[in-house]
C-alpha cells in the first residue's frame, strides 16, 4: 500500500527532522514576507494618505482646474463655473473651495513651515466630519483657525496647549491667527499639516495670485441622481477652464499622479519584487538540500513501487508547509511594524484584508516555485544505485 494511504505524513516529518535547517528557512521566508509587507504597505500606505482629505469631502462631484496636476499644484478657475453648475436641475448646492500652502510659525519654537490651508464658507459644508460641522461656525471670526491635531508634531504642541485651556496663538503667512478648535485629518503625502479657516482669513495669508479664484468646487446633488450623468452633462454644459470629476474618480486622480508622475510605485513595487525573489532562492536552497540529503530514502521508496508523482507531491507539500509556517510570523511582524510607522509619521499604514491575501499568495507561489525547481532532483533518484 503506497505511503500516501497510510497517511503517513512524510512531508512534515522530513522538515521536522532538521530543526536548524527549518529555522533557516522559517527566517529567510519570514524576511521576505516582512520585506514585501513592508514595502506594499509603504506604498499603498502613501497612495492613501495622499487622499486623505480628499475623501472626507461632503460632495458627489467636484469641479478642478484643467491646469491642476495634484493637490500640491492646485490651479485657480472662475467662481462662476459652480455658479453655473446650478442651473443642472439635479445639482442642490455647491461650496467653493479654496486650497493654498501657507507658513505656519511654530508657536513654541517660532520655526516656519508649510502647512495646507483650506478657505471654506462656515455655512457651507465641506468635509463629512461630524467635528469640522460642529466647529465650522468658530471660523465666522476674522482670524480664527481649525488645526489639524493629526498634523505632525514639528508644527508645534498646539493640540496639547489647547486642550489644557491655553489661548494659542501664531503667525501664518505673517498674520496673527488663534486656534478657535481642532479636528482630526491626518498628513497627507504632500501636506504635513492642515488647517480650515474662512474665505475672509484665508485672503489675509493666502498669496495674492491665490485670492482671485477657486482651487475646488464642491457639489452635492438632489437625492437619487446619478453622479456620473451629471458629470457628462456638465461636461457638456460648461467650459473647457474647468473639469468636472465624481468623488471616486477625484480620489483616483489624485492617486494616478503619485503612482504615474513619480517613482514611488516603481520603486516600493521592485522592493516587494526582490522580496519575492529573495525568498525564492532561500527555499529553493533549502528543498533542493533536503532532496538531496533523502535521495537515497526517496530511491528506496521508487523501488518498493512508488510513484514519482507521489515522491513530487511530498517536496510540494514541504513547500506548502513552508508557506504557512513563515507567513505567520511575517503577518505578525508586520503588525508591530504598521503601528510603528502609524505613530512615528501619522501615515496611514493599515493591515487591509487584499494585502494581507496578496502577501500569503504571493509566499505560497514562492515555495510551490521554489519546490517545483527542487523537484528536478528527483529524476536523479535511480533505484539501481542503492543496490
Amino acid at each position: 500500500m503506497p505511503w500516501a494511504r497510510r497517511r503517513i505524513p512524510l512531508a512534515w516529518l522530513l522538515l521536522v527532522r532538521q530543526p536548524v535547517r527549518l529555522a533557516i528557512a522559517l527566517a529567510g521566508i519570514g524576511f521576505a514576507g516582512i520585506l514585501m509587507f513592508m514595502q506594499l504597505g509603504f506604498r499603498d500606505g502613501l497612495f492613501d494618505a495622499s487622499v486623505t482629505i480628499h475623501r472626507l469631502f461632503d460632495a458627489d462631484l467636484v469641479l478642478v482646474s484643467p491646469r491642476t496636476m495634484s493637490s500640491i499644484s492646485m490651479a485657480a478657475f472662475p467662481e462662476g463655473r459652480l455658479v453655473q453648475s446650478l442651473a443642472d436641475p439635479d445639482v442642490a448646492a455647491m461650496t467653493p473651495v479654496q486650497w493654498e500652502f501657507v507658513l505656519w510659525r511654530n508657536p513654541e519654537n517660532r520655526r516656519t513651515r508649510s502647512i495646507l490651508a483650506l478657505g471654506f464658507d462656515p455655512e457651507d459644508p465641506l468635509l463629512s466630519d461630524p467635528s469640522v460641522q460642529r466647529q465650522a461656525p468658530l471660523l465666522r471670526l476674522p482670524g480664527r483657525v481649525l488645526f489639524d491635531e493629526r498634523s505632525r508634531p514639528e508644527f508645534g504642541p498646539v493640540a496639547d496647549w489647547f486642550r489644557a485651556g491655553r489661548s494659542v496663538q501664531t503667525e501664518v503667512s505673517g498674520q496673527r491667527l488663534r486656534v478657535a478648535g481642532l479636528v482630526q485629518l491626518g498628513p497627507s503625502f504632500g501636506a504635513d499639516g492642515n488647517m480650515l479657516v474662512s474665505r475672509e482669513t484665508f485672503r489675509t495669508i493666502a498669496p495674492p495670485g491665490s485670492r482671485g479664484g477657486i482651487q475646488l468646487g464642491l457639489l452635492r446633488l438632489r437625492r437619487g441622481a446619478d453622479p456620473l450623468t451629471v458629470q457628462r452633462r456638465l461636461d457638456g454644459q460648461l467650459p473647457s477652464d474647468v473639469k468636472v470629476y465624481t468623488k471616486d474618480q477625484f480620489i483616483e486622480f489624485e492617486k494616478n499622479y503619485w503612482r504615474t508622475s513619480t517613482a514611488i510605485g516603481f520603486i516600493f513595487t521592485l522592493g516587494a519584487a526582490m522580496g519575492f525573489v529573495v525568498g525564492c532562492v532561500i527555499v529553493h536552497q533549502i528543498l533542493y538540500g533536503d532532496v538531496s540529503d533523502h535521495l537515497p530514502e526517496y530511491a528506496t521508496l521508487m523501488a518498493m513501487g512508488y510513484g514519482l508523482a507521489d515522491l513530487l507531491g511530498v517536496v510540494a507539500r514541504e513547500g506548502l508547509f513552508l508557506a504557512i509556517l513563515g507567513y505567520l510570523p511575517a503577518y505578525g511582524v508586520a503588525q508591530g511594524l504598521y503601528a510603528l510607522i502609524r505613530n512615528s509619521t501619522r501615515l496611514p499604514v493599515l493591515m487591509d484584508p487584499q494585502r494581507a491575501g496578496l502577501v500569503f499568495a504571493l509566499i505560497l507561489s514562492m515555495c510551490l516555485f521554489s519546490a517545483l525547481l527542487a523537484m528536478r532532483r528527483l529524476t536523479d533518484a535511480d533505484p539501481a544505485d542503492i543496490f
